[in-house]
């Protein structure tokens, strides 16, 4: 019965949790009153600068001086650039070049 009633209380608080940081935002910024111009700057600029250093992340382990030369990285991220040039969506694009990198890795490398 204990560990159902720590399970259950561990959930609670997850679950609290949770909705504190999602209802938060709209308790401090409601709609009638103006979002402060340093979160309106972190908002146009955190997204490129996260996706920077997602990528400088995914390639900090590659070694482009022994087989496979990077070959499945840089061609999937080739794929995830090309397919979000030409759909407009991160969703697929992501997708498909980690499908893409798995295949590579699992199967031709």
């Amino acid at each position: 019965m204990n560990n159902v009633l720590h399970s259950a209380g561990i959930v609670a608080v997850a679950s609290l949790v949770t909705m504190l940081i999602r209802f938060l935002p709209f308790i401090l910024f409601p709609e009638n009153r103006e979002v402060p111009p340093i979160l309106t700057y972190l908002s146009k600029v955190l997204p490129p600068a996260v996706m920077g250093m997602l990528v400088v992340y995914c390639f900090k382990n590659v070694s482009f001086i022994s087989t496979p030369f990077g070959l499945p990285e840089l061609i999937s991220s080739a794929v995830v650039a090309g397919l979000y040039i030409w759909k407009k969506n991160i969703l697929i694009s992501i997708g498909a070049g980690t499908v893409l990198y798995m295949v590579l890795v699992q199967m031709v490398f």
